[in-house]
C-alpha cells in the first residue's frame, strides 16, 4: 500500500528507515538536564565535545587571578530541509560572550557575510555557463580560528579533568567569543590565498581561481560555501582539500540556501521561496489571507487624529524587514 512512484517497499527498508528515524529527536531541549533524558541529544553533545578534542580548541590549565573566566552553556536546535524536516540534531557549546568587554575581551569582531548581490550575480552567471554549483558547510566553524589567552569554563554535563578547579585555556576560538568570527574569517582567507585564490573586487567574499582556462568561484556566508567551476574536476579537487584541511562537510549539489530553493538542471537554475513565504505567513498569522491586486484598501482615507488601534512597532517592522529580504533575493 501507498504511493506507486514510491517503489516495492520490503520489512526491511521500512525498518531500517525506522531506526534511522529512532536516532533524530523531532523536540528541542531547554537546558542540559533536559538533554541529558534524550539519548539523541546526548550524543550530539558527545559529537561536539569529540570535535572540540579533536581540533584541539583547549586544555586545561589553572584558574587564571588577572583575568576573567567565561561562563558556557549549551544550545540545541534542529537542522531541517527544505521540506521542514528534521535531518540532524545539533548541540552547540558556546561561550556567553555577553560578559566580554570591548578593550579588555576583545578589540575588533566581524562575520564574513556575502552581499545578496553578489550571491545573484554567481547564480546568475553558474546558469548562463552552466556551471554544477555545490554548497559546503563547516562542521565547526568557529573553532578553526587561533586565539590570544582566553579562558571559559568547563562543560555542563560532563567531567574534564580530575581537578574540579581546572578551567579551560582556549587555544582555538568558539562559538559565542565576540572575537571567534573574525578569527575563523581570518583563517579561512589567509587559507585560500595560499591556494591561489583571489578577491573579487565586488565583494570581498567572494573568491575567484583561475588556472589556464579553468575558472572557479566561491561565495562565504558565515559558515557555509557555495562554489562551482566551468570544470567540475575543478571543483571536486577543491572539495577535497578544503575537507581535509578545515574539516568541512560538502552537503552535495545546492538545493537550499538562505532561503532559497534552488533546481538545476539542464535548462538551467532555477529559483523559488515557497517554504520561506510559508514560514513568514505562519509567523505573522496570515497563512489562510487571500491574494489581493493592491496591498492596501483602495479609497482609503487617512487621517493625522486616527483613532483606531495602534500598530505595534515592532512586528510591523519585521513584517517589512520580511517582505525587503523576499524582495532582495
Amino acid at each position: 500500500m501507498g504511493k506507486k512512484e514510491a517503489g516495492i517497499q520490503t520489512r526491511k527498508t521500512i525498518a531500517e528507515a525506522s531506526r534511522y528515524l529512532a536516532l533524530l529527536s523531532s523536540t528541542e531541549p531547554q537546558n542540559v538536564k533536559e538533554a541529558c533524558k534524550d539519548e539523541c541529544w546526548v550524543k550530539a553533545m558527545d559529537e561536539e565535545l569529540e570535535t572540540i578534542e579533536k581540533n584541539n580548541t583547549w586544555e586545561l590549565a589553572p584558574k587564571p587571578k588577572d583575568k576573567s573566566v567565561i561562563g558556557t552553556k549549551w544550545i540545541f536546535k534542529n537542522k531541517l530541509n527544505e521540506n521542514g524536516e528534521v535531518i540532524r540534531n545539533k548541540a552547540r557549546l558556546v561561550c556567553k560572550g555577553y560578559a566580554q568587554q570591548k578593550g579588555i575581551d576583545f578589540e575588533e569582531t566581524f562575520a564574513p557575510i556575502a552581499r545578496l548581490e553578489a550571491i545573484r550575480m554567481f547564480l546568475s552567471l553558474s546558469s548562463f555557463q552552466k556551471f554544477k554549483v555545490f554548497q559546503m558547510d563547516m562542521k565547526s566553524t568557529f573553532l578553526n580560528g587561533d586565539l590570544e589567552e582566553v579562558y571559559i569554563e568547563k562543560p555542563n554535563g560532563f567531567i574534564l579533568g580530575n581537578d574540579p578547579n581546572l578551567v579551560c585555556r582556549l587555544k582555538k576560538s568558539l562559538y559565542g567569543l565576540k572575537q571567534a568570527p573574525r578569527a575563523w574569517y581570518y583563517r579561512l582567507d589567509k587559507y585560500l590565498h595560499q591556494q591561489d585564490f583571489s578577491k573579487g573586487s565586488a565583494d570581498s567574499n567572494l573568491y575567484i581561481k583561475i588556472e589556464n582556462d579553468k575558472l572557479l568561484i566561491l561565495v562565504v556566508y558565515v559558515d557555509d560555501i557555495i562554489f562551482g567551476s566551468n570544470e567540475e574536476a575543478m571543483s571536486q579537487s577543491f572539495a577535497l582539500v578544503m575537507q581535509k584541511e578545515l574539516e568541512m562537510s560538502l552537503l552535495g549539489e545546492l538545493t537550499y540556501f538562505l532561503g532559497l530553493q534552488i533546481q538545476q538542471n539542464e535548462g538551467g537554475i532555477f529559483l523559488s521561496q515557497t517554504k520561506y513565504l510559508k514560514q513568514i505567513l505562519k509567523k505573522y498569522g496570515m497563512e489562510d489571507a487571500k491574494p489581493v491586486c493592491t496591498p492596501m484598501v483602495t479609497g482609503c482615507s487617512l487621517s493625522a487624529n486616527d483613532e483606531s488601534t495602534a500598530v505595534h512597532q515592532l512586528t510591523y517592522r519585521s513584517m517589512i524587514g520580511s517582505l525587503l529580504y523576499l524582495t532582495g533575493t
